[in-house]
C-alpha cells in the first residue's frame, strides 16, 4: 500500500498522520469543528494531503479514525429520546444506581442525571433465573403495548435490560426482535450483546449509554464512509476502541460505547510501540492535550486494561459520580489539567487550574478571540515556553498581549506580579498531573518511581521534564510527531476486539462444557468483527483471561491465561494465576477461601503493523536558531532554541533549552540534558 491515514479528533486539537509505504510521516493539526466534526476532519485531511503532494484516490490503505463523537454526545446531552425496558419491579434501576456513596461524609453528593427519564422506562413482566433457565417468558402483547407508548413519544432508541439477561439472553433477544418488527425504524441495544455481565445497574447503565449514542454515532460513521468514497479514498474507515482495538465502522457502529475513549487509547498503543522498539518493558505513558491529560501505565510492553469506566461524572474526575460503562478500555487516569485548562482564584483566595476548560471555541486567550480567561497555554507563552510567531509553524499566530492581559488580571486578584501567576499556574498543573499520576499506579499496586516518562500530545512534551522530576522518573522520552502520537499510534495498532461474558461458578467445580460453549460464542463473534475489518480468520490471535474473586468478595481481579482454556482445563493453573496477582494488589492471599469465577474475557488481535524507521548515523549537530528570554525558573533568563529537525543523532544538549517543532514544544529545564537516539526520540535525564 502507498499511504495510510489516521485521523484523532480530540477536545482541541483534530490531528491527521500519513504514513507512507517507506515510513515517511506528513502529519497536520487543525483547531476541532465542535459543531460538525466531519468538517474538521476533512478540512485537516486536505491539509496534509496537500503537504504531501499527493490525492485522496493514493491512499489506498487504511483509513482509521479515533473520534470523541460518542463522549460529546453523552457530555452534551443533545441525543434524541431513548427508552429502557427491563424486567417488572426493576424500573428504578438507573435512579437506584448501586447504592454506592463516592463522598461518605457529604449529604448532598450529586449524580448525573440518567440518560432515559423514568416516564420512557417499562416494566415487562418476564423472569430469567440466576442459572439461566427462563421461569417467564415475554408477552407480545405487552411489547406492543410498549410499542404503541415509544412511537407516541417520539422514542429514536431503546435499551432492553432484563434481570441475568448475562446467562441467557433469550428473553432479550426475543423482545429486541418483537420491537425491529414493530418499530422498524429505532435503534435497539440488547444489554446482552453490549454488556453480557453480572451486575443490574451497570449493565443497564451500559445498555443506556449505547441506546443514547447509537442514533448519533451511525449516522454519522455513515457520513464518514460515503464521504470517503465521494472524495475518493479506496477503504472504508477502521474505527480505533476505548480497549486500544481497531474495527470496522460497521461493528463500531453498533455498539458506540466502545468508542469512548478512542482518542487516548490510540496513545497509549503508540506507548506501547515505541516502547518495544527502545527495549523499554515499563513506563508510564504521559499524554497532555489541549483539554485534559492522560496518565497510563506500560507493564511488560502492554497497557493495563480495565472493565470498568466511567463518563460524564457529576464532579468531573471523581470516581463513583458518573455512568459507569462495562466494556474492556485501556486503564488510565484522566484529569482536567490540558493546554487549555482554565486558571481561576476560589473562595478562599487560592490559585486552582482546571477541570473546566476552554476548549477549541473560545480557547485560550491568546487565540485572540476576545477571552480573558487565563489558560495554562497563556502562561506558557507569557514565560516565554512558546512563540507566539511559531504556534503550528507560524499557521496559528498567537496573541502575546491577550495572554498577557488575562495572566494580569489573574496576578491582580493573587496580589502577585504577572509572572509569578504564571509561574503558579505552570506549577500547579504540573503538580496536579503528577499527583493524580501517583495515585493511579499506587491503587493499582505499581511502584512508579524511576519510571521513563514517555510524553505526547501538544502540551505533554513542555510540562514533562518537570511531571518526571515530581515522579522521580528516571528519564524522559519525547517521540517524533509527539504531538500527533494519538493519531500515530491507530496505524501501528493491531485490528483488536476485547469481549467479555459472565459466567459465574466455583473455579474448583466449574463445567468446562459450559465454559467451552462461552468461549467459542465469544470467538466466534470476535472472528466475524475482524474480518470485517479485513482480517481473516487465520490471522486471528486469541487471547483468554478472566476475573475471578475469593468467594464472598465484592470485587474481582482480571487476569490473563497462558493457555486457552477450552484446551487445557486447569483450574489450578488458573488459580495459581490470580493468586500470583492478587498478592501484587494486596500483599495477602486468604488461600483457604474458596475462588469464584465471575466472568470469561476474551482478546482477538490481527498482526501488528510493522513500523521500523531509523535516522540515519552521524550529521552536523544542530545550533540554537536564536535565544529567547524565558522567565519559568528566573527572571529574564536566555535560553538557547533549536529546531528539532536540525537535530543529529547522538547530539547531546543541556538545558535550559528550548526544542521547537511545529506541532509542538519540548521544554528542558537546568540541570537536564537531552539525547537523540536513532529512531528520533529525545531522551532527558535529569543530571549530566
Amino acid at each position: 500500500m502507498k499511504y495510510s491515514l489516521a485521523v484523532d479528533i480530540g477536545g482541541t486539537f483534530t490531528d491527521i498522520v500519513l504514513k507512507s509505504a517507506d515510513g515517511a510521516l506528513s502529519v497536520d493539526k487543525t483547531l476541532t469543528t465542535t459543531d460538525d466534526l466531519i468538517r474538521g476532519f476533512f478540512d485537516g485531511v486536505q491539509s496534509v494531503l496537500r503537504r504531501a503532494g499527493i490525492t485522496a484516490s493514493e491512499v489506498d490503505g487504511v483509513v482509521v479514525h479515533a473520534t470523541t463523537v460518542v463522549t460529546n454526545a453523552l457530555i452534551e446531552r443533545k441525543g434524541e429520546a431513548t427508552a429502557l425496558l427491563t424486567t417488572e419491579g426493576f424500573r428504578d434501576v438507573l435512579l437506584i444506581r448501586n447504592e454506592h456513596r463516592y463522598e461518605m461524609y457529604d449529604p448532598q453528593i450529586e449524580f448525573p442525571d440518567p440518560l432515559v427519564p423514568p416516564e420512557l422506562t417499562f416494566g415487562i413482566a418476564e423472569r430469567t433465573l440466576s442459572d439461566g433457565t427462563v421461569l417467564k417468558a415475554v408477552a407480545r402483547a405487552d411489547i406492543e403495548a410498549v410499542a404503541r407508548r415509544l412511537r407516541a413519544e417520539g422514542v429514536r432508541s431503546v435499551a432492553i435490560c432484563f434481570l441475568n439477561s448475562f446467562a441467557n439472553p433469550t428473553n432479550e433477544r426475543m423482545a429486541a426482535e418483537m420491537l425491529a418488527e414493530l418499530l422498524p425504524d429505532i435503534f435497539i441495544t440488547a444489554s446482552s450483546d453490549v454488556a453480557p455481565q453480572i451486575r443490574e445497574f451497570q449493565r443497564a447503565s451500559t445498555a443506556t449509554v449505547n441506546a443514547y449514542a447509537m442514533p448519533i454515532s451511525q449516522p454519522y460513521l455513515g457520513r464518514l464512509r460515503k464521504r470517503l468514497a465521494d472524495e475518493g479514498f479506496a477503504n472504508t474507515p477502521l474505527i480505533m476502541l476505548s480497549s486500544g482495538g481497531v474495527v470496522g465502522a460497521e461493528t463500531a457502529g453498533r455498539h458506540p460505547v466502545r468508542m469512548i475513549e478512542s482518542g487516548p487509547a490510540a496513545g497509549a498503543l503508540a506507548a506501547c510501540h515505541y516502547a518495544e522498539k527502545l527495549g523499554i518493558d515499563r513506563l508510564m505513558s504521559f499524554d497532555m492535550g489541549g483539554t485534559t491529560a492522560k496518565a497510563c501505565l506500560i507493564e511488560n510492553g502492554e497497557p493495563l486494561i480495565t472493565g470498568l469506566f466511567e463518563v460524564d461524572r457529576r464532579y468531573r474526575f471523581t470516581e463513583g459520580s458518573g455512568l459507569p460503562v462495562t466494556v474492556p478500555s485501556i486503564d488510565m487516569i484522566e484529569i482536567g489539567a490540558g493546554g487549555g485548562s482554565i486558571a481561576h482564584v476560589d473562595d478562599l483566595g487560592l490559585l486552582k487550574v482546571g477541570p473546566e476548560s476552554a476548549g477549541s471555541s473560545p480557547g485560550p486567550a491568546c487565540y485572540g478571540r476576545g477571552v480573558d480567561k487565563p489558560t495554562v497555554t497563556d502562561a506558557d507563552l507569557v514565560l516565554g515556553l512558546l512563540d507566539a510567531a511559531n504556534f503550528l509553524g507560524g499557521d496559528m499566530k498567537l496573541d502575546l498581549a491577550a495572554a498577557k492581559k488575562a495572566i494580569d488580571g489573574l496576578a491582580v486578584k493573587l496580589g502577585v506580579t504577572p509572572v509569578q501567576a504564571a509561574r503558579g499556574i505552570y506549577r500547579i498543573v504540573t503538580e496536579t498531573m503528577a499527583s493524580a499520576a501517583r495515585t493511579h499506579a499506587t491503587d493499582r499496586g505499581i511502584d512508579y518511581r524511576g519510571m521513563p516518562l514517555f510524553a505526547f500530545g501538544g502540551a505533554g512534551p513542555v510540562h514533562a521534564c518537570e511531571v518526571a522530576m515530581l515522579l522521580q522518573s528516571s528519564f524522559v522520552i519525547v517521540p517524533p510527531q509527539s504531538s500527533v502520537l494519538s493519531a500515530f499510534g491507530t496505524l501501528v495498532t493491531p485490528i483488536r476486539l476485547d469481549l467479555v461474558r459472565s459466567s459465574l461458578s466455583r473455579l474448583a467445580a466449574i463445567d468446562w462444557d459450559r465454559a467451552g460453549r462461552v468461549l467459542d460464542e465469544l470467538a466466534d463473534e470476535a472472528y466475524a468483527a475482524l474480518e470485517e475489518a479485513g482480517c481473516p480468520r487465520g490471522n486471528v490471535t486469541l487471547i483468554f483471561g478472566a476475573d475471578l474473586r475469593y468467594l464472598g468478595q465484592q470485587h474481582e481481579v482480571s487476569v490473563t491465561l497462558d493457555a486457552d482454556p477450552r484446551i487445557q482445563r486447569d483450574s489450578a493453573a488458573i488459580a495459581k494465576t490470580f493468586e500470583q496477582a492478587y498478592r501484587v494488589l494486596y500483599g495477602v492471599n486468604p488461600s483457604h477461601v474458596p475462588i469464584e469465577l465471575v466472568t470469561w474475557r476474551l482478546t482477538a488481535r490481527g498482526p501488528v503493523t510493522p513500523f521500523d524507521r531509523e535516522l540515519a548515523p552521524g550529521g552536523t549537530p544542530g545550533k540554537p536558531k536564536r535565544w529567547r528570554t524565558v522567565d519559568a525558573w528566573s527572571d529574564g533568563a536566555s535560553v538557547p532554541v533549536y529546531d528539532r529537525k536540525s537535530l543529529a543523532v547522538d547530539q547531546t544538549i543541556s538545558g535550559p533549552a528550548i526544542i521547537e517543532e511545529r506541532e509542538t514544544t519540548t521544554v528542558l529545564p537546568p540541570d537536564w540534558t537531552a539525547t537523540i537516539d536513532r529512531f528520533g526520540c529525545i531522551i532527558a535525564r535529569k543530571g549530566s
